[in-house]
């Protein structure tokens, strides 16, 4: 909003063009978060930090499309351990491959499912990978001879040659990518701005604004899917929520985020996380995190199941529901007074598993940047989740943030 004269520029453009008969106009600005309250969480970050250009999509129909063709090129199977043949030749002592019954081919597995293989017969991968093919081939035919499980359930591709992607327990509950996508899409569309949900904007850490109207790139994104997994993290940034003042008298302002992975190779769990923020950073660490909800499904014989019935109803329901309860415990927290001197907020936090120092440290964080001592539970969160964003261990940070989600549900 640069002035000239007594007016900002944009008074002035809109000026010119209400000469001309247009006289509605929409202005497209961001919003001021306050980064230095509540959670900060750098599990997106983590993803976006390590995806290299081909493992990033601009859309979840582009991303859906990806991984369906991988699993309608996929097929599973049940064989006994036994029969299973490993092959190695002395012409190429680094490849390896497998004879499964009936396969018209011999199958060669990727460097993730080679550790499963070898985690199943109950031998050490790193090591197994150090030796010559022959040698390697050995030690696997003999774990699998002797697999007390007896069977154990293929994941195989054709992708040029038949590649074996995965090789679990029978009792593996495998959840397709496409499947978890294709739930997002119910609620989220292309992912793109054509639902409210959509790829996060960014923070400017100069102004402290967030604007969410930015463009999706290979850098902007938060579309991921590689051979082994998924994860997507949509926000709802277009519509914030005002949750109270801040101390300065401007709204303290939140959105909806969550973020959603899974891996049909079994590498990782099916998991939703849910939560309100106040700022996405250019490289997608979260701030100012209130109300975290998680929901996890390991890979076991009931997980489909357990997916339809509570994981993508979950996400449905939050994506539906309305902001009031969350406001309203926001506003209870805020009002609820639970220490009126230094004895009172010793006591408090003291009794609650915080050490002398700890004690000390919240109440001196909250005094300087809120400009009061700790009095209501909000207060006393705001500093719990301070003090734990310093912690180098992430357990030791975990800890304190319970204990901040703990005090926080005493308000409702």
């Amino acid at each position: 909003m640069v002035p000239i004269g007594e007016f900002p520029i944009i008074w002035h453009i809109m000026q010119r063009y209400a000469h001309y008969g247009f006289n509605e106009f929409v202005v497209a600005l961001g919003y001021k978060g306050d980064v230095s309250k509540g959670q900060s969480i750098g599990r997106v970050s983590s993803e976006w930090f390590n995806r290299p250009a081909d493992e990033r999509y601009l859309s979840l129909t582009d991303l859906h499309n990806s991984v369906k063709r991988r699993s309608e090129r996929s097929k599973t199977r049940i064989v006994e351990s036994e029969a299973i043949r490993v092959e190695a030749s002395r012409d190429n002592p680094e490849r390896l491959t497998l004879m499964l019954p009936d396969a018209h081919a011999p199958v060669t597995p990727t460097h993730w499912s080679f550790g499963q293989l070898a985690s199943l017969v109950g031998a050490p991968a790193t090591y197994l990978r150090q030796l010559p093919a022959p040698l390697a081939g050995i030690n696997l035919q003999h774990g699998l001879l002797n697999h007390r499980a007896e069977q154990v359930k293929t994941l195989e591709i054709e992708n040029g040659r038949l590649e074996l992607r995965a090789v679990t327990g029978p009792d593996y509950g495998r959840i397709f990518d496409h499947e978890l996508i294709e739930a997002v899409q119910k609620i989220a569309g292309n992912g793109t701005g054509d639902t409210r949900w959509k790829v996060p904007g960014l923070l400017d850490w100069s102004t402290h604004v967030y604007n969410p109207n930015v463009d999706i790139s290979k850098d902007t994104t938060t579309l991921y899917a590689s051979d082994r997994d998924v994860f997507v993290f949509l926000v709802d940034d277009l519509n914030p929520i005002e949750a109270g003042r801040l101390p300065n008298g401007e709204p303290d302002l939140y959105f909806r985020g969550f973020y959603a992975w899974n891996s049909e190779v079994g590498s990782k769990t099916l998991g939703i996380a849910s939560f309100y923020l106040r700022a996405v950073c250019s490289n997608r660490n979260l701030w100012g995190v209130e109300d975290f909800q998680e929901i996890t499904i390991r890979h076991s014989k009931y997980a489909a199941s357990r997916f339809a019935l509570e994981a993508e109803p979950a996400l449905i329901q939050f994506a539906e529901s309305s902001p009031t309860p969350f406001v309203n415990g926001i506003k209870a927290a805020r009002e609820r007074i639970v220490a009126r001197d230094d004895d009172d907020r010793t006591t408090f936090l003291r009794k609650r598993g915080f050490s002398k120092g700890e004690t000390s440290k919240i109440i001196d964080t909250v005094l300087n940047e809120e400009g009061h001592p700790p009095a209501s539970i909000f207060d006393f969160v705001q500093g719990i989740t301070r003090i734990a964003r310093d912690k180098q261990h992430q357990d030791v940070r975990l800890e304190m943030e319970g204990k901040a989600k703990k005090l926080l549900d005493l308000a409702h």
